[in-house]
């Protein structure tokens, strides 16, 4: 098998697509960290506002900041679900672009293993946004009571 300078252009052509949409899902990932390293302070700055029980030594545990954990908690399973679905999405962009190069440079009719990961990357991306828009709405929804809370305890 020989390849000519020609060919290898037109491979490397074939393989710009999904390094573009590669950069895209890279940057999704850096949006998906920084909400879980703010979701990570926050719970390490509630954690120390926690007040231990006079000759326990045992966290006083008080309502509103345990059901701030709950929440963090949750909000966190969801970007690290987020996150795990955006690198198997990154992952499975990777595959395509080398067995295109692959398919192409040796001539493979690969059609259906090429689309197939495509579309597994597809759809883990999408899970991914759906995660990170259901942990947005119950950071919203949480702020939302929050407000509420204040205002009805200003009325009482």
């Amino acid at each position: 098998m020989n390849i000519q300078p020609g060919e290898i252009g037109h491979i490397i052509q074939l393989s710009i697509a999904p390094v573009f949409l590669l950069t895209g899902v890279g940057t999704n990932m850096l949006v998906l960290t920084n909400r879980l390293a703010r979701i990570i302070d926050r719970t390490r700055a509630l954690e120390e506002k926690l007040e231990t029980k006079p000759g326990t030594g045992r966290p006083q545990l008080r309502p509103a900041v345990l059901d701030e954990l709950d929440v963090l908690f949750s909000r966190a399973r969801k970007i690290n679900r987020a996150i795990f679905l955006s690198t198997s999405c990154a992952l499975l962009i990777c595959l395509v672009v080398a067995i295109l190069f692959l398919a192409d440079a040796m001539d493979l009719k690969l059609v259906t293993p090429i689309a197939s990961l495509f579309v597994l990357a597809m759809v883990s991306l999408t899970g991914s946004f759906v995660y990170l828009l259901r942990e947005i709405l119950q950071a919203t929804d949480f702020q939302d009571r929050q407000r509420q809370r204040v205002v009805q305890g200003e009325e009482a």
